[in-house]
């Protein structure tokens, strides 16, 4: 006879999960067909009683549940903004570890018998654990900004030492006479240390500083300050194309003329550009890199830097592949594009 030992196995998982339920009802004084036929929930638990607290954990007890077979267990929840952990109980206490000093939890806890059937939570308790915390977290480093334009800059720094947890940063502008005001938080739910500063004017100078504040709320000192321009409003531009194509490549002639009112001091231009193009010659323009491979950008050249209003550059372009040059923009201005 051939044995089958998937089938026994199968057997086996079954043996021991009946008997474990046959020991779970043993221990609440139920029988197997008392549980198959139970629908009835638990009553919700007493009020939780904090009997005990430090900085780090929390000991609750509460009135146990009535039920018509028997309570097996005590699901309990413990809820910090919105992340949570659940924790489970045969008893009418717990005790929970590893919290957090000075966070503010909301601790729940239900009932569940041996059918599974679940009470309502008792009255929830909101618990702030005490200050584990008596040091400020050392000053930010000095903010660096980056990836500066005309309504939005970044800015970056080193962390602060904090002995304990730090809760966020918060970036303050620097406006006349010293006033701060604040402009950005920085949660540290993960750690971040780099923010964008947005809705900013063209073409103005600014001033930022970024202070620490830790999770028992003592605040660091300021960090040295940055200063930084933020750069002209984008010029309004046009471009006249003229292209020669052939099966896969093409020559093409532009020519860019500033419409704004505003010369135009050092120059990016963009257009779309296939990832398979590859560029065979340029003049009048140097290539800067590859956009997400679906761009090509390049910049002036010292002969041709200055573009005044109503003034023009021109460069040329001979590439591989079919893509002509579209999307043109000029220091992230788009220009309007005429073919001739």
């Amino acid at each position: 006879m051939r044995h089958h030992p998937f089938r026994v196995t199968r057997s086996r998982a079954a043996a021991l999960v009946a008997c474990a339920l046959t020991a779970t009802l043993v221990a609440t004084g139920a029988t197997p067909a008392q549980a198959a036929a139970d629908t009835e929930r638990p009553t919700a638990p007493g009020p939780i009683t904090v009997v005990a607290i430090d900085t780090t954990s929390v000991e609750l007890t509460w009135a146990a549940s009535t039920d018509n077979v028997g309570v097996v267990r005590y699901p309990v929840g413990a809820q910090f903004e919105d992340s949570g952990a659940q924790y489970s109980t045969d008893t009418t206490s717990i005790r929970i570890t590893n919290l957090r000093p000075s966070r503010t939890y909301t601790f729940s806890v239900r009932a569940e018998d041996a059918a599974g059937n679940s009470s309502l939570s008792n009255p929830t308790v909101r618990l702030t654990m005490p200050p584990g915390d008596d040091q400020p977290p050392s000053a930010p480093g000095q903010p660096v900004a980056y990836d500066v334009a005309a309504t939005v800059v970044w800015l970056r720094w080193t962390h602060s030492a904090e002995n304990v947890a730090l809760d966020r940063y918060e970036v303050f502008r620097v406006d006349a006479g010293g006033t701060l005001t604040r402009v950005r938080e920085v949660y540290q739910y993960p750690p971040v240390n780099s923010a964008q500063i947005s809705g900013l004017a063209p073409n103005t100078t600014y001033t930022f500083v970024v202070q620490a504040r830790d999770e028992a709320g003592h605040l660091s000192p300021l960090s040295a300050p940055v200063t930084v321009t933020t750069v002209p409003p984008p010029p309004s531009c046009a471009v006249r194309s003229v292209v020669r194509q052939w099966p896969d490549g093409f020559v093409a002639h532009l020519v860019v003329t500033n419409t704004g009112t505003t010369a135009v001091d050092g120059w990016t231009m963009t257009w779309r550009f296939w990832a398979s193009q590859q560029v065979r010659g340029i003049w009048g323009a140097k290539v800067v890199d590859r956009l997400n491979n679906s761009y090509l950008r390049v910049a002036n050249t010292s002969r041709n830097a200055v573009i005044p209003p109503g003034g023009t550059v021109s460069l040329g372009l001979v590439a591989s592949g079919t893509q002509l040059p579209e999307e043109i923009t000029l220091n992230g201005g788009l220009c309007t594009v005429a073919d001739e």
